[in-house]
């Protein structure tokens, strides 16, 4: 793998000044030796002219957070960072390379969940150069390489988790951002490592049910909310009556036979799971009656 090597040149603007005032007084110097029928001087002196004239293809301009990728005859010379105004040998070839900071938008990607069930869904990619070198010979094209492959990885990654889940402790798409968001990142950053790029952020910009299935997904979610919350609803149900007749024993406030207590249990386990509120009813006879 080629790496990249930064290299430092010298400042551009001496090596331009120079070179304006040499190819000006060589332009004067051509037209005099014309005029004095010098000819062989004309010759030389435009030889010369034209070896500054080629000098100052060297010259060549670095902005803030963008580098230059230098070649020569086909061969990675280094890479100039400096920025302002420099100079290298004027036959390089100078790649400009990008390093700021952008931004990948994928398009709606429709995917299988890890249930099977068909899926939208997009992610944003936040990323930069980081190996000019690695960035223009490891790969043809890197942002082209960086598109393919971070769908790839969403393909990869949605297959991997189901959309949605009730279950405490197993991860969905849609329950778990942040780390569903760190998992991407990881995989994208492992498939573009080869090409010199850091991916800074990923994370999932659009998530749906595909639009053939949405109305029916939606009906099975729903109902697997309610089947959730009214199974949370009894567990805490069962746990506050367990602690009522414990209390009720411990104070020996009342005591009760088998029977007592399972009408005790059915009527609280009424009023915690109900839906409405409870109605009082007074009772003029016994337990029994």
């Amino acid at each position: 793998m080629i790496r990249e090597n930064v290299r430092s040149t010298p400042s551009g603007i001496p090596f331009l000044v120079v070179l304006v005032l040499v190819l000006g007084g060589l332009i004067f110097g051509f037209v005099q030796s014309l005029i004095h029928g010098r000819v062989g001087l004309a010759i030389v002196l435009g030889l010369l002219w034209l070896c500054g004239f080629v000098c100052l293809f060297g010259v060549f301009v670095v902005n803030p957070n963008e580098a230059k990728v230098l070649q020569l005859f086909g061969r990675y010379a280094g890479t100039v960072k400096e920025p302002g105004l420099r100079w290298a040998n004027p036959f390089y070839t100078k790649k400009r390379v990008s390093q700021r900071v952008r931004n990948f938008e994928s398009g709606h990607l429709k995917v299988n969940d890890l249930d099977g069930n068909p899926i939208e869904l997009a992610a944003v990619v936040v990323w930069r150069v980081v190996d000019t070198a690695e960035a223009i010979f490891e790969v043809d094209s890197y942002e082209n390489f960086l598109h393919v492959q971070s769908e790839a990885a969403l393909r990869n990654m949605a297959t991997s988790y189901p959309y949605d889940t009730h279950e405490d402790g197993k991860m969905s798409l849609r329950g778990n951002t942040a780390e569903i968001a760190a998992h991407l990142k990881t995989e994208i950053q492992e498939r573009l490592a080869k090409a010199g790029i850091e991916v800074i952020e990923a994370r999932i910009s659009h998530l749906a049910y595909a639009p053939e299935i949405a109305s029916a997904m939606l009906q099975r979610q729903q109902a697997g909310a309610i089947i959730a919350a009214r199974a949370r609803i009894v567990e805490g149900a069962v746990t506050m009556v367990q602690m009522a007749l414990e209390r009720l024993a411990a104070d020996n406030i009342i005591t009760m036979d088998e029977e007592r207590k399972a009408a005790m249990v059915s009527n609280l386990m009424v009023v915690l799971c109900g839906h409405g509120s409870a109605q009082p009813v007074i009772n003029t006879g016994t337990l029994y009656q």
